[in-house]
């Protein structure tokens, strides 16, 4: 019998095509349907993690820089990866769209919306880029003790992928406390509902960006969601944020 310890070992040296092929894609579009979010457990291994937290402070990775506090949408900051996006992202993100385009497609035809995703993210980034929307949105989160992430959705433009995904770079207990991974759900004429998604290191969320449907006794309708962060009561978190268009 192999040990589940083995298993991410063997998971984690895959490619991350691979990776992407065994998640049970079942389960995940069962989850998002329910709530507008699933896991991946051990997406990223320890190392890859550590490697990607630590382009932080080299600004020639990177296209722009964003402190919240200037702009009210919170504490911490976060810098927008130029192109050429790092290897792994590069490799993550059409790897994670593909599968994910059933669940956008299959989401739109149920609340009436007329757009659907190719299957091949380069097709889609055209779509994205003929528009004007060419500037890349994969993005490196950093947040210290007493930071935390406002409530918000990452729309950047006309076209917009519907689903997108954060990474977890840093160990709760460990690196951090605080700064769990906030989700709300607004449903009409009912009060707010939150999902506080738990994540390790090397865990990814993938959530709705903007709406979801929603059965009904009348049939499917949209509901509003954002994301954020709690506040950190200690130490340092590092995220990796995946979202699949681009920005104008």
């Amino acid at each position: 019998m192999v040990s589940p310890a083995k298993k991410t070992i063997e998971r984690n040296e895959a490619t991350p095509q691979a990776r992407v092929e065994a998640i049970d894609w079942q389960r995940i579009g069962a989850d998002l349907d329910a709530q507008g979010c699933a896991v991946f457990e051990n997406l990223l291994s320890s190392d890859e993690c550590a490697a990607l937290a630590s382009l932080y402070p080299d600004d020639t990775r990177f296209r722009s820089r964003v402190v919240m506090g200037r702009h009210g949408f919170g504490r911490g900051e976060y810098k927008y990866f130029s192109y050429p996006l790092p290897d792994l992202i590069a490799e993550l993100r059409p790897a994670l769209y593909a599968p994910l385009t059933q669940v956008a497609n299959r989401w739109n035809e149920a609340m009436g919306i007329d757009i659907r995703y190719p299957a091949d993210h380069a097709a889609f980034l055209k779509r994205c880029h003929d528009a004007g929307q060419t500037r890349p949105t994969p993005l490196l989160l950093q947040y210290g003790t007493d930071d935390y992430n406002c409530l918000h959705q990452d729309l950047y433009g006309e076209h917009v992928f519907p689903l997108q995904v954060a990474i977890l770079l840093s160990e709760p207990g460990k690196d951090f406390t605080g700064g769990e991974f906030v989700l709300t759900e607004q449903r009409p004429r009912m009060q707010s509902r939150p999902e506080v998604v738990p994540l390790r290191r090397g865990d990814a969320v993938v959530f709705a960006v903007h709406h979801r449907p929603v059965q009904g006794t009348r049939g499917f309708y949209r509901v509003n969601l954002r994301h954020g962060v709690s506040r950190l009561r200690s130490g340092h978190r590092h995220t990796v944020g995946v979202i699949f268009h681009d920005a104008k």
